[in-house]
């Protein structure tokens, strides 16, 4: 059996845990820069004018009739929110399976003699005693029954958020309860073909024949089609694969014409996604760097360009990486410009133990492992880019993304930390 933790509105949570002045109303957060919503509660998505994704100088108006709070997006607190979620549900298995920022598998198997009603409801209450953040949990035969499961146990009310599908009677009433456009996989494009042969709920996906679904849905829709037979066909991953590309383009808080300010704005993503390039014991061979004016300005002259470098040795040293991406900056950017977008993305990825040296090319001086090790460290004690690259320069004001309604970081900033006033 396998169990599926889903975090409710997970990112509007987040600020209602520090908020409770907050419980029980609209609640919604903003892409970067503040540009639309991407994240709303159940009381803000009850509110049909507030869409989901829709510009919020559209929608600015009603979000403030309505007394909808609304917050610029906090992924240092959202990513230490889970974290802690994660590791509640390590205390409950040693195999869990993180399949995104705010949904988790858990192994129950060799559990089945336990009350596994209770034990979903033992998650719930202690995720949400430990962290203040409503969860949902479903557990099932497969991953996809378990997907389901999670479904359920949020959209109907009596489950109360936990359902154990544990029987074949409730796998076939989840089945003909569900929308095919439900079942996780089953993307917009398969569900309208799938609609043209008549198949408009779960239960009809599966009395599709089986060659049917391989030829027209090929191995994926195959192995959908056992795991909602009860059949696991999935792997279950406790560790993540190691990413193939690694990259991030943020916009800028205002268009910039300067090449210093850029320039800045390149290191500080190079160092980024150097820090996640070493987590997984990684080195990049190619560094992609791009830059592009905003293409919805109907004033501004347009431009866009990038490009690929090779390294010497592949390698996950920021100050290395962050020479030959500004060499490449410095080829695709032309003056007059104002500028929206800067991005970075490394690929060639292998693992660090598999690098082999250049005779062409003479070491690095960047070259120093101990000092990368020691800078890893002292941010990680002290706070993100606490000893950075000068090229990061001090201007990140000038150009970081827009985040006028954004919470403090009450988890990990000492000078963010909530602030308790006792009244007498």
């Amino acid at each position: 059996m396998i169990a599926m933790v889903d975090c409710n509105s997970f990112y509007a949570s987040c600020e209602q845990v520090f908020r409770p002045d907050l419980w029980g109303k609209p609640v919604v957060v903003l892409s970067n820069n503040d540009g639309c919503v991407i994240a709303a509660n159940a009381e803000a998505k009850r509110l049909a004018h507030i869409p989901m994704f829709e510009a919020v100088y559209k929608i600015k108006d009603a979000l403030i009739k309505n007394n909808v709070t609304f917050f610029s997006s906090n992924y240092t607190l959202y990513g230490e929110m889970s974290q802690r979620v994660m590791n509640i549900l390590g205390t409950f298995s040693p195999h869990v399976e993180v399949y995104s920022i705010d949904e988790a598998f858990v192994d129950v198997g060799g559990m089945e003699h336990l009350d596994l009603k209770a034990y979903g409801h033992n998650i719930k209450e202690r995720i949400y005693k430990e962290t203040g953040l409503p969860v949902g949990v479903g557990v099932a035969p497969t991953k996809v029954l378990a997907k389901l499961a999670n479904r359920m146990s949020k959209k109907i009310a009596s489950h109360h958020h936990v359902y154990i599908m544990d029987t074949e009677e409730k796998r076939l009433e989840a089945l003909a309860w569900a929308e095919i456009g439900d079942i996780w996989g089953i993307g917009r494009k398969h569900v309208m073909r799938l609609h043209q042969v008549g198949v408009f709920k779960a239960i009809d996906f599966v009395r599709l024949p089986l060659a049917w679904v391989r030829k027209e849905m090929t191995i994926v829709g195959e192995r959908l089609w056992k795991e909602l037979q009860g059949e696991s066909c999935l792997e279950f991953m406790t560790m993540p694969k190691p990413k193939k590309a690694i990259g991030t383009a943020k916009s800028f808080g205002q268009k910039l014409r300067d090449l210093g300010r850029i320039e800045e704005a390149c290191a500080y993503y190079i160092t980024e996604v150097a820090e996640v390039l070493r987590a997984q014991n990684s080195c990049a061979t190619y560094i992609q760097v791009f830059l592009h004016t905003n293409y919805h300005s109907k004033i501004d002259k347009q431009y866009s360009k990038g490009t690929t470098v090779t390294m010497p040795i592949p390698t996950n040293d920021t100050f290395a990486l962050i020479s030959e991406a500004r060499k490449a900056l410095h080829h695709i950017y032309k003056p007059g410009y104002r500028y929206k977008k800067v991005g970075v993305n490394l690929s060639g990825i292998i693992p660090q133990e598999y690098v082999q040296g250049n005779l062409f090319q003479q070491r690095s001086k960047f070259n120093d492992k101990r000092l990368i090790a020691t800078l890893d460290k002292l941010n990680m004690k002290f706070g993100k880019s606490t000893i950075a690259s000068a090229m990061i320069g001090t201007r990140v004001d000038e150009w970081e993304l827009i985040k006028r309604e954004r919470s403090p970081r009450y988890t990990t900033q000492w000078g963010e930390l909530l602030t308790v006033k006792a009244v007498h």
